[in-house]
């Protein structure tokens, strides 16, 4: 299989501090399995979050590109990397959907969504759960608080898209319109979240233009516009001044679709809020430490900052 990947580059590693009371002795080892990761900013959030405890914690980033791999190694990876003592793993695009079938339990949230994104080693066993949802959540509270969310278009139906839809209608959305370029896809997607929240309309569209007309906001959860898959999903000149925009791609910081709808009036953002929101859980889950949201999102940040100007 090849060597694992380690974090892209030890000098972002938080510093280790030394302090008395300690809350471990040992260092945690944890990581993030996918393909194109290495900008990845998760060790940073992680080690750095872990080191204002205390405590040690490695976060190795596996990248399927980068070691050649084949989408069918995941099953060896997982098993490999569960071996040799890793507390867990986050899981990212392609694999949030193909490794369900992997794991020993999934938790009901991620089986509902049909996404995992994040799975625990323990007793020798895998266990799956998705905190992308809630991560999601915590970016409409936070980087869009009190925006109207009655109508929303979105774009993308994967493994991230099953997360932003479920937190939307979990936030009171009532007319969710999903479009996909893969249309049986948004219908299996469609399909769950009807049978999950029954009240509310959700509907598959044909064409980003038919989600979006009329929408409150719109939501950009597919990987065009990340730094692997420059470009953007749809025609920005769709948008709607008085609509909001959220899209989860966080590297670049500003996507071309973010750019472009803040220069046409939009309140617009990208997906920083959701990548420290989603982490939080399985830093608990790694660690067993208490997880501080907001000091995750200032040392997000200041990476992000430092990464722009070098």
């Amino acid at each position: 299989m090849g060597s694992i990947t380690k974090t892209a580059n030890r000098r972002d590693a938080a510093p280790q501090r030394s302090a008395a009371g300690t809350s471990a002795t040992r260092t945690r080892t944890a990581g993030l399995v996918g393909r194109a990761i290495l900008a990845s900013q998760s060790p940073v959030i992680h080690e750095t979050e872990a080191a204002e405890h205390g405590a040690a914690l490695a976060y190795m980033l596996v990248d399927f590109d980068a070691l050649g791999l084949d989408d069918a190694a995941l099953g060896p990876t997982l098993d490999l990397l569960r071996g040799i003592g890793l507390s867990g793993v986050n899981i990212t695009h392609p694999f949030k959907q193909q490794v369900i079938d992997l794991l020993d339990e999934v938790e009901p949230t991620a089986r509902a969504l049909g996404a995992v994104n994040c799975v625990r080693f323990e007793d020798g066993r895998m266990i799956g759960f998705n905190s992308d949802w809630v991560g999601f959540g915590w970016l409409l509270d936070s980087a869009l608080p009190g925006r109207a969310l009655a109508c929303v278009a979105q774009m993308g139906a994967g493994g991230a898209g099953s997360a932003t839809a479920w937190a939307l209608l979990a936030k009171g959305t009532r007319e969710l319109r999903l479009h996909d370029v893969s249309a049986e896809r948004c219908e299996a997607l469609a399909q769950r979240l009807r049978t999950h929240f029954p009240e509310a309309d959700v509907r598959v569209v044909s064409s980003a233009a038919e989600a979006i007309a009329g929408a409150d906001g719109v939501v950009q959860s597919t990987p065009v516009g990340m730094a692997d898959h420059p470009g953007v999903p749809f025609d920005p000149d769709l948008l709607e001044a008085r609509q909001w925009l959220a899209d989860v791609i966080y590297f670049p910081r500003e996507s071309e679709l973010v750019r472009r709808a803040r220069a046409a009036g939009l309140v617009a953002v990208g997906g920083e809020a959701m990548v420290v929101g989603q982490a939080a859980d399985p830093f608990r889950r790694f660690t067993g430490l208490e997880p501080d949201r907001a000091r995750m999102m200032e040392a997000l940040r200041l990476r992000l900052e430092a990464n722009e100007t070098t």
